[in-house]
């Protein structure tokens, strides 16, 4: 929400070799009622007139807004050169940024209609588009062969990042600097793809964009950009964004969403963790569910007319789920009550979030020995997937927001890791269950749904230590030592209270 002032906007030119244009555009750029807008220049390091044709300028003091003139020591590249201007429009308190090339490509005219939606709240982000009018871009002189370019590239993107934008690849944007607060823009390219990955990013914080139609203008201005290394960029960017929704590849600049419970899913309708570890519930029970988040298992577990109590790290958005809930730290004190009257537990891959699940589990036989019938079912993801393995073949192990490598994963476990941990602490095992990778999250068509997980089923049925992606096992505590003990005095008691006593010797 912007104060009771007119909003402040940084119109913010990148230059490089542009003395032929730069004060043309500047000329451009109208007055702008109603915002308190400031002009910044950065020049890249040129070696021409660029910064002395800006800066007489600026030191003239004729020009119609107050006009800021900087000139990189060393060339940064068209990315980093934004960087630099996104920081500056954050550190000076700046409302929205608007992006103007020094070349004058994209028309300073527009200004007006690019910031009107950002000051009226409608959006996060603008974009100007020279294919909203696809006919335009041609009539304005863009080369046939970019023009193909451009619309393979961006039905690529759309494709892969399910997005529907009319073009990637325009240098026109005016967007909220509250957004940019939010997203690692420092961490991108600081070459051309800069803008396909702060598109992405922008994408991946949910942001509300607007593109609006501007004029195509080509004129004698020399092109640095090298299309095929940039092509070859911009896809692979886009690859490795969609990639990362999957867990196989891991980018910091892409990594947007807050690392709290809310990005887990609920996974009942297909074989998963979730709906193998309802069905191990009884009608009736009393389930302590350890690591809880939102409470995905709620419903389920209603139908069953089940007694849930759940604990977790984070406090539920909807508390009221739960008849009992305990907010934890599940490596301090992941068992606030005590358990006599709890007939399963549910820990659902949460172990390898743990610092030690050695000490997690000793705590949970050591508690459960005043109730030794209690079931309890447990899952971790499975690091000798298949896919993990090839990942290893090619050099790569990749931790990423969620999946098998998740990056609050502290530990990583196979079947006979997972097996040895839970007998060495003092566990039964009664069912050792392969999970199939959660295809309908990712897969949108049932019929193919339906053939992927068939797939998996039979993959695992032949081995699922090399294809279950996750691995669930129903567990039961053993007594400890003492318990044995104290039940051998009972007995002992017991035993010697029944035995006849000798006759006394008159």
């Amino acid at each position: 929400m912007i104060p009771d002032r007119p909003p402040r906007v940084l119109i913010f030119i990148v230059a490089y070799h542009a003395e032929a244009t730069i004060l043309s555009v500047l000329q451009r750029i109208p007055a702008l009622p109603g915002y308190s807008a400031e002009v910044l220049i950065i020049d890249d390091g040129s070696t021409d007139g660029t910064f002395a044709l800006a800066e007489r300028l600026r030191q003239a003091g004729t020009y119609r807004h107050p006009l800021t003139v900087l000139a990189n020591p060393v060339n940064q590249g068209y990315g980093g050169n934004q960087k630099l201007g996104y920081h500056y429009a954050i550190e000076h308190g700046f409302d929205f940024v608007v992006l103007v090339h020094g070349d004058g490509q994209y028309a300073p005219e527009m200004l007006p209609d690019m910031i009107a939606p950002l000051a009226r709240g409608e959006v996060d982000v603008v974009f100007g588009s020279r294919m909203l009018v696809r006919k335009d871009a041609l009539k304005g002189g863009m080369p046939f062969y970019k023009f193909i370019g451009n619309q393979l590239l961006t039905w690529y993107q759309n494709r892969v990042l399910k997005s529907h934008l009319s073009e990637f690849h325009s240098g026109y944007k005016a967007c909220s600097v509250a957004l940019l607060r939010r997203i690692p823009f420092d961490l991108n390219s600081n070459v051309f793809h800069f803008d396909t990955e702060i598109i992405i990013q922008f994408l991946r914080a949910r942001a509300r964009i607007l593109e609006i139609p501007i004029p195509t203008h080509y004129g004698d201005e020399i092109s640095r950009v090298n299309g095929l290394r940039y092509a070859k960029d911009v896809v692979n960017a886009s690859t490795v964004a969609r990639l990362q929704n999957y867990g196989l590849v891991y980018r910091r600049n892409f990594d947007i969403a807050a690392h709290d419970n809310q990005h887990y899913l609920a996974k009942l309708s297909f074989k998963s963790t979730h709906s193998v570890a309802i069905d191990e519930v009884p009608n009736g029970a009393t389930v302590l569910d350890i690591g809880c988040g939102p409470g995905h298992l709620c419903p389920a577990l209603r139908e069953r007319q089940c007694r849930i109590i759940g604990v977790d790290q984070f406090r539920p958005t909807t508390e009221s789920a739960f008849d009992e809930f305990h907010l934890a730290d599940l490596n301090a004190n992941p068992f606030p009550r005590p358990l006599d009257d709890v007939q399963v537990v549910l820990v659902l891959d949460i172990i390898e979030h743990l610092s030690s699940p050695e000490k997690f589990c000793d705590e949970l036989r050591l508690r459960a020995q005043s109730n030794l019938d209690m079931k309890i079912v447990i899952s971790t993801g499975n690091v000798a997937f298949f896919v993990t393995r090839l990942m290893l073949f090619f050099g790569q192990f990749n931790y990423n927001t969620r999946g098998i490598l998740d990056l609050t994963h502290t530990r990583l476990f196979t079947f006979s890791s997972l097996r040895r941990l839970l007998r060495e602490t003092g566990f039964t095992i009664e069912r050792e269950i392969g999970i199939p990778a959660p295809v309908p999250l990712v897969v949108k068509n049932p019929f193919w749904q339906k053939v992927l997980m068939k797939t998996q089923a039979g993959l695992i049925w032949i081995s699922r230590g090399l294809f279950a992606y996750q691995m669930l096992m129903v567990v039961r505590p053993l007594p400890t030592l003492a318990t044995l003990l104290a039940s051998t005095h009972r007995h002992s008691e017991k035993k010697s209270s029944a035995m006849p006593w000798p006759a006394e010797k008159s």
